[in-house]
């Protein structure tokens, strides 16, 4: 979790170098960055566990994100909007199964279970 934290702060610290020239938005930038992912890393790893489909759908994000970094490199534009209206649909939906799955106690049972005759001799 530290060193998940450390890179990420690093990150921040290499975008806000980019973005702002005052330590003082730089620093508070890095300061906010890890206070929030300290304070939401708990209760959205507990959702992760609980929601295995979930931790596969944000694999998929990555994946979606890299090819169009990848796609960007070679100098074919993916504008962003697309990109960020499947993820939208993509998590609307899964979202929707989430709830759905709540709501039904038990799968549904198609047949009745085979159970091959047993010749046991009395």
């Amino acid at each position: 979790m530290v060193v998940i934290d450390l890179v990420f702060s690093l990150d921040s610290i290499v975008t806000a170098i980019g973005m702002v020239s005052h330590l003082g938005v730089m620093v508070a930038a890095v300061v906010a960055s890890v206070g929030l992912m300290m304070a939401f890393a708990g209760p959205i790893g507990e959702f992760v566990s609980e929601h295995p489909t979930v931790k596969m759908l944000a694999l998929s994000f990555l994946l979606v994100v890299g090819v169009v970094l990848i796609a960007d490199g070679f100098g074919h534009h993916v504008p962003k909007g697309y990109i960020y209206f499947a993820m939208a649909f993509s998590f609307m939906v899964e979202m929707l199964n989430i709830r759905l799955r709540k709501r039904v106690a038990a799968p549904v049972n198609l047949r009745e279970p085979y159970a091959p005759p047993t010749d046991t001799p009395s």
